[in-house]
């Protein structure tokens, strides 16, 4: 058995152990589907710079874990944890633990939220090995669907809290956006204690005419967290998908963002930030396809490096035949704190329609001399100018905030892991 592969045999005994509900039929012809695939290796182009095998470790850990215990996994308590985000974003919460919704859903005008084990919804997507591994092993899920033209006075709030006792989870959220609504989302990931876990996560949303889906994605897990996320959108005519992502901690993540414009008039715009510092690893993974036109999509990402972090961005426009009136432009910017710090960057076209205006580009820096010079001169200590231009730098990514009840809670969050880029420098 490869560093990379899962214990077919255990896995399948796993399937055919879960409860008999909704999803047992789904998990079953997934787990035989992932039996051909198995986990993506190095040699696969879209992988090659991230080594699952501490995932697929943990991944068969836990069957033998299921298998031993009968299902019972463990649990903790998260009470200060949960506060503390809840305290800070207004938003409806609702809490998933390893996978599982524990809350009590809320009750919101023109919302309907259950969970999918219980109710069913729409067919699971993906047909990649993630995706599918992840339908395998699903116990759980959280469905959102917004009735047409809902507005709600609060975003939905999404706490996903992982337990490292646990040695692994699937976690997926499905969002149906009927028309007109306009639906915001927090949704942020946390650990509830230290230790080595590996997540899987997919977000799916399907958006109808004119749906606007704004999405805030916080990942701040222990430093020792491996986690893959999938996010998948897909955009009918005049719909708008606006997607913020931070990732500032974990050991290795990996995110694969994919927005399909099926529909004219539609626009996606995403925007991340990337903090890493020590050996942390973070490869971001974007595809924005432009069926039809016209449509708009903007892009930025911005990554700020310390230690001997090694962090990854491939963006991917593809303008298909046809899809005249695409406006697209992309960019991935960079800081560099650290010589020994590294980032793979590769934005990418692929235009096959004439009438179309697309642009992309890509930076890679260090602090400028002269701008620490000038703050030194006015009296602030090296480490402080420092902190001054990183928060900058950074501050560009706030001020694009789809969903703004968690400006005040990120910032604090950032200036903190900013500090602690800092002094992790070298």
């Amino acid at each position: 058995m490869s560093a990379t592969a899962i214990n077919q045999d255990m896995l399948l005994a796993v399937v055919e152990a879960m409860p008999g509900d909704k999803l047992a039929e789904a998990r079953r012809a997934a787990a035989f589907r992932f039996a051909e695939l198995g986990f993506p290796t190095v040699g696969q182009e879209d992988w090659k710079y991230t080594n699952l095998s501490v995932a697929a470790e943990l991944g068969n850990e836990w069957l033998d874990a299921y298998v031993a215990n009968g299902g019972q996994e463990s649990d903790s308590r998260t009470g200060n944890l949960i506060a503390a985000v809840q305290n800070r974003i207004d938003a409806y919460w609702i809490i998933l633990r390893d996978g599982f919704v524990d809350s009590n859903l809320p009750d919101v005008d023109g919302i309907r939220v259950s969970r999918i084990a219980e109710q069913g919804h729409r067919p699971l997507e993906g047909a990649d090995a993630m995706s599918v591994f992840n339908t395998a092993l699903l116990r759980d899920g959280l469905y959102v669907r917004a009735e047409p033209g809902a507005v709600p006075d609060k975003p939905i709030g999404i706490l996903i809290i992982d337990n490292p006792e646990n040695a692994m989870s699937q976690t997926r959220v499905m969002i149906d956006s009927g028309e007109n609504s306009h639906l915001r989302i927090v949704e942020c990931c946390l650990s509830s204690e230290a230790g080595r876990q590996f997540t899987n996560s997919i977000f799916e949303a399907d958006l109808a005419d004119g749906a606007t889906l704004d999405h805030v994605r916080i990942q701040n897990r222990d430093e020792a967290h491996v986690s893959v996320n999938k996010l998948s959108a897909k955009l009918r005519r005049d719909s708008n998908f606006n997607h913020n992502s931070f990732d500032l901690g974990g050991a290795l993540t990996r995110n694969d963002v994919n927005a399909e414009i099926t529909g004219e008039g539609a626009s996606v715009n995403l925007n991340g930030l990337y903090l890493a510092a020590g050996d942390q690893h973070i490869d971001n993974h974007t595809s924005i396809v432009h069926g039809v036109g016209p449509s708009t999509s903007e892009e930025e990402y911005r990554g700020i490096l310390s230690g001997r972090s090694r962090c990854v961005f491939n963006g991917k426009v593809i303008v298909s035949p046809g899809a005249d009136g695409t406006d697209s432009r992309q960019s991935n910017h960079n800081l560099l704190l650290s010589d020994r710090a590294e980032i793979d960057t590769k934005p990418e076209l692929e235009i096959y329609a004439d009438d179309v205006k697309c642009a992309h580009g890509a930076t890679v820096g260090q602090l400028d001399e002269t701008a620490l010079f000038y703050l030194r001169t006015r009296g602030l200590g090296l480490d402080h100018a420092r902190r001054i231009i990183t928060r900058a730098f950074a501050a560009g990514t706030l001020s694009t905030l789809a969903v703004a009840e968690c400006h005040d809670y990120l910032a604090d969050v950032l200036d903190q892991r900013l500090a602690n880029l800092i002094d992790a420098k070298q």
